[in-house]
């Protein structure tokens, strides 16, 4: 996986390990939870009714906090302040050994509270969480604050504000911590079954690694059958025969038993959360059918733009690349009977409304344009291009091509090529930048590397669904490099060409890597509702809608004329809570006098 393969940005390794862990995890399915032994926690410590206790752990982290920090000035400090009742440094407070010692810290002291003075939150908070619960109190009674980010790291060069800024930070955890209330996680059975929403090679590659992993999977296509926009493609770079590759991916999804296909279906209504999922779904016959999954993979594609410039449509010879690869592998003869080949790169790609590069157009251009040369060798072929981006190992097929005497010219944003259609016979001038001169050709075919775009459906779904689309209209991941196969709504996974335009290799990678995604839900048979989430006070509420309308997942209802908000639903980002006019509506664990106790100490 990764980098050991081929050269990529962080957001290809991500998928490529997430790929090779599904393959493994197909290997392994038979012996899934076979050597697994659940932990077990120790009965759970009713403080209810305790003043706070609150022990301080202040981290060296090595050297990383303390060659900045002066960490035993910062443990003293801690002692002084109200509800302290014990104080400690140590080299690093996330090794198994300062676990133990915290453990016992808080057992010895009977502290109720627990603040780290670390690193930061986004990594190790679930770790200290878990060491509270080891002692038997509630993971919720537990603080952080991190002098190591903000302190250690940005303020190398000023150890003594540094230290100051510490105890400021220490001080303000303490506060926040003496507010903290214990909060109870909601339990839930996962549906252990996946749905997949597109049948092209993405979706049929993620059906069957989920299959290949042991779960039933729904296979929902908008089309009459399965194979989608690659189907098509009687070659591709890295791909001998990718129809017959993908007719036989189709085959294979038929007749596995672990794969319901559903074509001519569309989705037409959507509810649940992460593990339990409702869609409603229009079969081909009109009824609708409600599907439950514990997870979805969404994976329906893209489209071919329709070019609306360069003549196209005036003429049969003018045609797209994907028409022109056809022609190679269907009419042979079409190709040795023609004396000019051109094309013309960027259309409908890197133009105003469309800045993208659609990405794969260079490699198709550059990919026929080989195999014309290797049909009819005196074939002259001509390339009108802005810039070439046959990335990866595609550079090769790309100085394979000059080397067959494929010619290239560079034209600009400013200059387009100009295409005339006369009795039948198609005029083509193009100012070469390289050249300096406008160049004529009158070519016998003209293929146009047409830019891909998202479907035409995508706003539609994304309504539907509650999932963002990127400015482009594809439908856009949580996080670029963190997330990439990810949406921000949890449970639900992207794959292929309806993130951004790719390649088929690419596709089927992150294809299976979403599936290997999905599998990390529907492989548990139960989860838990966070209890950072907002709760409603149903006395005080009006239905006025104003969380309605502004929670970003579409979350909060109305019932009975008062909000509700579905536990496992919300995210707990607290929009709600900040915008309800009544302040009628809270976020557990960040109650206004617990955030605004650090704020009043500082």
């Amino acid at each position: 996986a990764g980098a050991a393969t081929a050269p990529m940005d962080i957001p290809e390794t991500v998928m490529g390990a997430a790929n090779v862990a599904g393959l493994a995890g197909g290997l392994l399915a038979e012996a899934r939870h076979s050597l697994v032994s659940s932990k077990t926690y120790p009965k759970e410590r009713d403080v209810s009714e305790e003043e706070p206790r609150i022990g301080v752990f202040v981290c060296r982290c090595g050297s990383n906090i303390a060659r900045t920090v002066d960490v035993p000035s910062v443990v003293e400090y801690a002692r002084t302040l109200g509800n302290v009742v014990h104080s400690d440094e140590s080299l690093f407070t996330c090794s198994t050994d300062t676990q133990v010692k915290i453990t016992e810290a808080v057992k010895e002291h009977g502290l109720n509270r627990l603040v780290v003075a670390s690193c930061t939150p986004r990594t190790h908070e679930p770790l200290f969480q878990d060491t509270l619960r080891e002692a038997g109190v509630n993971k919720y009674l537990f603080e952080m604050a991190n002098i190591r980010d903000q302190c250690s790291w940005v303020h190398g060069d000023k150890p003594e504000l540094a230290t100051s800024k510490a105890k400021d930070l220490v001080r303000m955890a303490v506060a926040r911590a003496k507010t903290l209330e214990p909060l109870e996680e909601l339990s839930f059975e996962v549906v252990q079954e996946a749905l997949v929403i597109g049948g092209g090679v993405t979706g049929m590659s993620s059906a069957l690694s989920l299959a290949d992993q042991g779960f039933p999977v729904t296979l929902i296509e908008k089309e009459s059958e399965l194979g989608g926009l690659a189907i098509r493609h009687h070659s591709a770079y890295g791909m001998d025969s990718p129809k017959e590759v993908i007719g036989e991916m189709a085959a294979r999804v038929l007749s596995d038993d672990r794969i319901r296909v559903l074509t001519g279906a569309e989705v037409v209504g959507y509810s649940g959360h992460i593990g339990k999922f409702t869609t409603a779904v229009k079969l081909s016959g009109g009824e609708v059918e409600e599907i439950l999954s514990g997870a979805i993979v969404l994976a329906v594609g893209g489209r071919e733009y329709q070019p609306t410039e360069y003549c196209f449509g005036e003429s049969d010879k003018i045609v797209t690349q994907l028409s022109l690869d056809e022609l190679i592998h269907e009419k042979p003869e079409v190709i040795r009977a023609a004396k000019q080949i051109a094309m013309i790169q960027c259309v409908g790609s890197r133009e105003e409304d469309h800045l993208y590069c659609s990405r794969v157009c260079c490699q198709t251009a550059i990919k026929n344009a080989i195999k014309i040369k290797d049909i009819s060798p005196d074939t002259a072929v001509f390339v009108m291009f802005r810039d070439i981006r046959t990335y990866g190992f595609s550079e090769l097929a790309y100085e394979e091509a000059r080397a067959k005497g494929v010619l290239f010219f560079r034209f600009t944003k400013d200059r387009r090529p100009e295409v005339t259609v006369e009795d039948g016979a198609l005029t083509v001038k193009v100012f070469d930048e390289l050249l300096g001169d406008e160049v004529l050709m009158r070519p016998d075919l003209l293929g146009l590397s047409a830019a891909l775009r998202p479907i035409a459906e995508a706003d539609k779904m994304a309504s539907l669904m509650k999932l963002p689309l990127s400015a482009d209209g594809f439908f856009l991941e949580a996080h670029l490099k963190l997330r990439p196969l990810d949406f921000a709504s949890d449970g639900i996974f992207l794959a292929g060409v309806a993130q951004a335009p790719k390649n088929i290799s690419e596709c089927i990678t992150q294809a299976k890597g979403a599936a290997s995604r999905a599998a990390t839900v529907i492989s548990k048979d139960w989860m838990f509702v966070p209890g950072t989430i907002s709760v409603v006070d149903e006395d005080h509420c009006v239905g006025c809608l104003t969380c309605v309308r502004s929670c970003p997942y579409d979350v909060p209802v109305v019932r009975n004329d008062v909000a509700f908000i579905e536990p496992a639903s919300c995210q707990g980002c607290g929009v709600c809570a900040a915008a309800c006019p009544r302040k009628t509506i809270a976020t557990q664990h960040y109650k206004d006098q617990q955030v605004l106790a650090k704020v009043e100490v500082l």
